[in-house]
């Protein structure tokens, strides 16, 4: 009941406070996003046995942090490089240190950091782009926190009652595919309801259809961060959120939603 209470009363502060940025948006914003990006590529760096005040550490954060730069600073344009371009140079960096330190850091870690921080970076950074968006951009990031929290309350709460036949048993044992359906359901539902009030500015029914792909590829952020702390042996991936675990606990559907939503965005535009 104490660990109830406590995982409640956390949820609600960080709920709190995360809304109160996005509310306010522009530079406040951006910094925490930078800071949850760190800190999230902190705990992934941290699975694997790796640390970030290293060479290979201080490389990654220097890469996640241009890989979230946002687009209207117009950095890359101006020095004519892109982000992947970026990316490819923080590659040659990390095999030149395998070389130099004997490979006692491998090619294998030079691969899981670059993909580590390409994940967290390009992920986070559209959280950024979304906020930014001129015309409803402060709506789509609360539809997007409408769709994921009501997939996972649905998830929970219809997998408990009904959940009878298991999703994934081997990723993550307690998922059931009647609550990952029930997830869908009721994101439809508070979609819905989001849309009577808030008027997100597209059709009714491209509305619906981007609700159920982000309510799936949520639940699929999910069973992705499951996947990566049951190969790495980790019951939360950090301590940060009493009760709740680590950034990434916290985020791993927004990092799967994010993304695809701007591309939807786009799409339907």
């Amino acid at each position: 009941m104490v660990e109830m209470k406590q995982r409640i009363l956390t949820g609600v502060l960080a709920a709190v406070l995360f809304l109160a940025f996005v509310i306010y948006g522009e530079l406040p914003f951006a910094i925490l996003v930078y800071v949850m990006g760190s800190v999230a590529l902190f705990e992934l760096l941290r699975m694997k046995k790796h640390k970030l005040f290293s060479l290979p550490g201080l490389i990654s954060l220097i890469l996640l942090w241009l890989l979230l730069l946002p687009s209207r600073y117009h950095l890359f344009e101006d020095i004519g490089i892109s982000k992947m371009e970026t990316a490819l140079f923080a590659v040659l960096l990390l095999l030149i240190y395998t070389v130099l330190v004997k490979n006692n850091f491998t090619f294998d870690d030079a691969g899981f950091i670059t993909l580590a921080t390409i994940y967290i970076g390009m992920c986070f950074y559209y959280f950024i782009e979304i906020r930014n968006i001129d015309q409803g951009g402060l709506r789509y990031i609360f539809y997007a926190c409408v769709v994921i929290w009501s997939t996972d309350s649905g998830a929970y709460f219809v997998g408990k009652s009904l959940g009878k036949r298991k999703l994934w048993p081997e990723i993550s044992p307690n998922k059931t595919v009647e609550g990952f359906v029930g997830g869908i359901v009721i994101a439809l539902i508070g979609a819905t309801i989001f849309q009577f009030f808030a008027e997100v500015p597209m059709p009714y029914i491209s509305l619906l259809f981007i609700t159920l792909f982000l309510s799936v590829f949520g639940q699929m952020g999910d069973l992705v961060e499951s996947a990566l702390k049951r190969h790495y042996d980790v019951k939360d991936s950090g301590k940060i959120l009493p009760g709740h675990g680590g950034i990434l606990d916290r985020f791993d559907s927004f990092l799967f939603v994010m993304p695809f939503l701007y591309f939807l965005l786009a799409l339907f535009s």
